[in-house]
């Protein structure tokens, strides 16, 4: 191994920028180099005999620490063109969607929906939304952007329509709610659904659906993710106490083959 990738390091860190194959969690506070120590793991990886980027994927949470680690690992690596995979959750999806979008019914280059623009859409077909609990007589606009929060966190936590729905009529209730709660619950599934069909008429996808769909595209087709269980020999997550159920089951599907 390349000893420049472990200058300037501590024991514990040089431990884990030349930890070997299985997986590894690094726990340490802030200001204790963990950036340092991901980038100079990713630098290492992508030197070893048979590996390039192309096999290592690198996720974080904001598009900042993505290109702060991008320019970081530039640092370590000699002079040239690289190709990067190097992204947030949401740009590894997104990249993954355009390339395989159609294999789902897709379009290969839908437009992303920010949670204004998606409440903007709600707001225009007000009249298709069976809102009853969640219209007040006097601002029958009020409660969209609570409901659109609510459907966010539901794709955070990999939950389509159909098994909201589901939900809806399984959940067990007080007998004094049940009625009361149920219609709630079943609007709510309803909105939901009408939400996902607006956008699919229109071509959209809000940031939700980049992993859901994904998710969904893996499931469906086991040989494309084999291809990039394959092509991934190695996975980092920087912040992965921060991930969703959605973010977790992507990383999940991603690590079973090689489980680096």
């Amino acid at each position: 191994m390349n000893e420049s990738f472990l200058e300037g390091l501590n024991e514990a860190q040089a431990k884990a920028v030349s930890h070997g194959t299985g997986p590894l969690l690094i726990v340490a506070g802030a200001g204790t180099g963990k950036t340092t120590v991901l980038t100079r793991r990713y630098a290492r990886l992508v030197h070893e005999p048979g590996s390039s980027t192309e096999h290592v994927l690198a996720l974080t949470f904001t598009e900042k620490a993505a290109a702060e680690m991008e320019d970081r690992v530039l640092q370590q690596l000699s002079a040239g063109a690289y190709d990067f995979w190097i992204s947030t959750f949401h740009g590894f999806c997104q990249r993954v969607l355009e390339a395989h979008a159609l294999d789902i019914g897709l379009p290969t280059q839908p437009r992303l929906l920010t949670s204004t623009e998606g409440w903007l859409l709600l707001r225009r077909h007000l009249a298709e939304l069976p809102l009853v609990y969640y219209k007040p007589l006097g601002n029958p606009t009020k409660f969209l952007r609570a409901i659109m929060s609510h459907i966010s966190r539901a794709k955070d936590e990999g939950i389509t329509p159909e098994q909201y729905a589901h939900f809806a009529e399984t959940v067990p209730l007080v007998d004094d709610e049940q009625d009361v709660e149920r219609g709630r619950l079943r609007e709510l599934a309803a909105v939901y659904r009408v939400y996902q069909g607006l956008m699919r008429e229109q071509g959209y996808l809000d940031f939700g659906d980049l992993i859901l769909e994904t998710l969904r595209l893996f499931r469906e087709r086991p040989r494309i993710l084999r291809e990039y269980q394959e092509q991934f020999q190695q996975v980092l997550v920087d912040e992965f106490q921060d991930t969703n159920w959605a973010q977790y089951e992507l990383v999940k599907m991603l690590v079973a083959k090689h489980r680096n």
